[in-house]
């Protein structure tokens, strides 16, 4: 754990990489999920969405949003990561180990079609839906 330079209450001491402050390795399998593949991961999920949404709601724009979710919500807890994040090498996993149950990928997932959480990243690049939802998207 990094010391506190200031000894300034309520001052944490900046990491030297993204998932230190969770135990996890700089690179490598377990460590955090990049940018990179956190776009490739969504984009296939969003694409995967749209295509059933065109196929069977006529591209309807809550019809989207709504496959979009229950993909999230369903391959989660069941695969580990949605169909995006399991291509691109990720898994979604609790921070305190364990399975992630079925309460975390509803709120994550939830949180993440708002958007907005989603944009609002730690120093960990853990999105604020993953921080409230209890999780961390990490290389596999």
């Amino acid at each position: 754990m990094p010391q506190n330079p200031s000894n300034r209450p309520g001052d944490i001491a900046p990491s030297r990489y993204p998932g230190e402050r969770l135990g996890l390795p700089e690179s490598g399998p377990r460590s955090i999920g990049r940018v990179g593949r956190r776009i490739g991961a969504i984009v296939i999920d969003w694409a995967i969405a749209s295509f059933l949404s065109f196929a069977f709601f006529r591209y309807d724009s809550w019809a989207t949003i709504a496959i979009f979710a229950v993909l999230q919500i369903l391959f989660i807890p069941t695969i580990g990561g949605s169909i995006g994040h399991r291509i691109v090498g990720m898994r979604v996993v609790a921070v305190r180990g364990g399975w992630v149950g079925v309460w975390r990928p509803i709120v994550r997932t939830l949180l993440l079609c708002i958007v907005i959480p989603a944009l609002v990243w730690d120093s960990d690049q853990r999105g604020f839906h993953d921080k409230i939802a209890g999780t961390v998207l990490i290389r596999a």
